[in-house]
């Protein structure tokens, strides 16, 4: 008995012998494995940095030759679609994580720390972007049906008069939406997303709002329907931002991917505001678009009307009020860059297509 037991005490014992070398052999080749793919990443960021400045350079030497006559103008559009054709290659395939990327933003540090978010797969890339699509979808049904259910419930049970609970819980949940849309658009930027900035600060704007409209005092009665007109318009219009995000969100998905196929995208671009669409599409969309940004600012100026005027003097409506109007302000603006940059695409087009023709 004695000798089966020192038998079985010297066999673990060599077990955990060889388990312990298996251990170091493993930790040398691991050390070894990321140092050659360290050294092998080093090689290709060059690499890629280097062909990103090339085609910069003869890109600019096209342009240079062209405006002096020094080069037929034909051959001069067969290069540039050439050198398009490598940038694409370059941004959009797996190459692209070696570049220089965008820099964080103070809100990422903010919230996340000094760490790095860049993803240096691209299919981990796409997954970011795949999962901000799908939580714009998301939000969407919700930003439509939150509001809407408030103001039925206002009219068919707290007669024209909301409690303070439930609208102080949408904006909260509001506050959670423009955060979680703020930091998916800053790490998508950093991965080389084309989000407009304006797009990201209006996020900023709305999280301020939602998080001032919470310290907002909602008063009963008396006088409850006047005091919360404001309120009241405020979810009208959110009702109809929550439609607009719904169009948004499947025709220029639709159209990004067309693009994307034709090679006038990059797989990691995302639809932000009023950016693709077809003719038809546009007709919907820019006009309900122009009166949903009319609206919200209706909204910003009346809550500014009614502190000034002293039916409610929080200095919550004031500060609500100066930031719907500045928001709307802002959406309007890029509406219209939009457009003017469309226009002007297709009036190039159209020029080329008269020269060819020529």
């Amino acid at each position: 008995m004695g000798d089966q037991t020192e038998q079985s005490e010297t066999g673990i014992e060599e077990e955990v012998g060889k388990v312990l070398e298996q251990a170091k052999e493993l930790q040398e080749a691991a050390s070894s494995s990321i140092s050659r793919s360290s050294r092998e990443e080093k090689d290709l960021r060059q690499r890629a940095q280097s062909l990103d400045a090339s085609i910069a350079k003869l890109r600019s030497s096209i342009t240079s030759l062209t405006f002096d006559n020094d080069m037929d103008s034909r051959l001069a559009e067969k290069l540039e679609d050439e050198l398009n054709r490598a940038k694409c290659i370059l941004v959009d395939g797996d190459a692209s994580s070696f570049l220089p990327g965008k820099a964080e933003s103070q809100f990422l540090k903010m919230f996340l720390g000094p760490i790095n978010v860049r993803a240096v797969r691209k299919d981990v890339q796409l997954k970011v972007k795949e999962e901000y699509n799908s939580y714009k979808d998301r939000t969407a049904y919700m930003f439509l049906i939150f509001p809407s259910l408030l103001l039925f419930l206002r009219s068919w049970m707290w007669d024209d008069c909301m409690p303070a609970f439930p609208v102080q819980l949408y904006q909260a949940w509001l506050l959670f939406l423009y955060t979680g849309l703020a930091l998916r658009e800053n790490i998508l930027r950093v991965n080389g997303s084309d989000i407009r900035p304006w797009w990201i600060y209006h996020h900023y704007c709305a999280m301020l709002m939602a998080l001032v409209s919470l310290t907002w005092e909602i008063k009963g009665q008396p006088d409850c329907a006047q005091k919360q007109s404001g309120v009241k318009l405020f979810l009208q219009w959110a009702v109809m931002q929550g439609v607009a995000m719904l169009l948004q969100n499947r025709y220029q998905r639709q159209r990004l991917y067309t693009r994307i196929a034709l090679g006038k995208a990059k797989r990691m671009d995302v639809v932000w505001g009023e950016t693709a669409g077809e003719r038809g599409q546009l007709w919907l969309l820019c006009p309900l678009l122009f009166i949903l940004q009319g609206f919200e600012a209706y909204v910003g100026l009346l809550l500014l009307q009614t502190a000034f005027v002293g039916v409610v003097s929080e200095w919550q409506v004031v500060f609500c009020g100066f930031l719907l109007v500045l928001m709307a302000v802002g959406n309007f603006a890029n509406t219209v860059q939009t457009l003017l940059v469309k226009s002007r695409f297709k009036a190039m087009k159209r020029t080329k297509s008269k020269q060819q023709l020529d």
